[in-house]
């Protein structure tokens, strides 16, 4: 990847529909809530289409799938199929994986072998959809690989889309998006780059402070158009933190090009804009 030619990079992009298989029936019920939520497109994009959209617009970003077959019983995405067509576009496309920590040291097999033999670059966690505590202990297999390559982990925090709407919420419970709850994790694995998805909101100040706090927690601001983010997000952002922030759109949900747009009036400083749009990302992903 040369960063060189991007414009920006988005480090938070979904892959929901595979080449190969059809859409899974317990995610769709999900995808038509969201879609509504976020007033959104229903349909989402294949992989190769993905790929189309961010080339055409000059954004690298990284693409990764949510594993929640234990709590959800629905079918994923493979992180093989994302990681083998990354693989022909590595020019703008940055593959992450995702696997449900229940799935223990199997879990952990399977990361190994994604980082080692298919060039994955990092993982993506989602302790609301995935209902666990991010720092249960069968996770632990798994987070001692991805530390052991010092590659980053990207933990979705605050309120859920993914829920909202459906009659009790899905079943999936907000609580496990509380940021504090990474805090245990992130301080037992210092090889481990933590990125705090989205603005956290209700808990927001929680993202701030472990942020400030631990030198190894970033901030991705997807998921929320800017013009919506909490007054301390941008005074942190063009201040203590101004190397912690990450963009990211949360695609399909939110286009890039529409968040950027955005961020052009939600009062980040000019010298702050590009850390955030690229400079940023290029360090914690380990692109330079």
């Amino acid at each position: 990847m040369d960063v060189t030619k991007l414009k920006a990079i988005d480090v938070h992009v979904h892959a929901e529909v595979s080449c190969h298989d059809p859409e899974d029936p317990v995610m769709a019920e999900f995808f038509d809530a969201a879609s509504a939520y976020f007033k959104a497109d229903r349909k989402r994009p294949t992989i190769p289409e993905t790929i189309a959209y961010y080339r055409e617009r000059e954004i690298g970003f990284c693409l990764f799938t949510v594993d929640c077959e234990s709590s959800l019983g629905a079918k994923r995405v493979s992180n093989y199929e994302i990681a083998e067509l990354a693989a022909d576009n590595l020019d703008i496309v940055i593959p992450f994986a995702s696997i449900d920590p229940r799935k223990g040291k199997l879990g952990a097999r399977e990361a190994r072998d994604l980082i080692e033999n298919y060039g994955v670059r990092g993982f993506k966690f989602h302790g609301i959809m995935q209902d666990i505590h991010p720092a249960d202990r069968i996770a632990w297999p798994l987070y001692e690989v991805i530390a052991e390559h010092k590659l980053p982990a990207l933990f979705h925090t605050g309120h859920s889309g993914m829920g909202t709407g459906m009659p009790a919420g899905g079943g999936v419970r907000l609580k496990w998006g509380e940021p504090m709850l990474i805090d245990e994790v992130a301080a037992a694995f210092p090889d481990i780059r933590f990125i705090l998805a989205h603005p956290s909101w209700p808990w927001t100040d929680q993202s701030l402070s472990m942020a400030l706090h631990k030198e190894n927690v970033f901030i991705d601001l997807s998921g929320w158009s800017p013009k919506y983010f909490p007054p301390q997000v941008i005074q942190y952002a063009n201040t203590q933190l101004r190397h912690k922030m990450l963009f990211g759109s949360d695609f399909p949900l939110i286009k890039p090009e529409k968040w950027l747009e955005a961020a052009q009036d939600a009062g980040f400083r000019e010298e702050v804009l590009p850390l955030i749009m690229k400079e940023n990302a290029i360090k914690v992903l380990g692109l330079a």
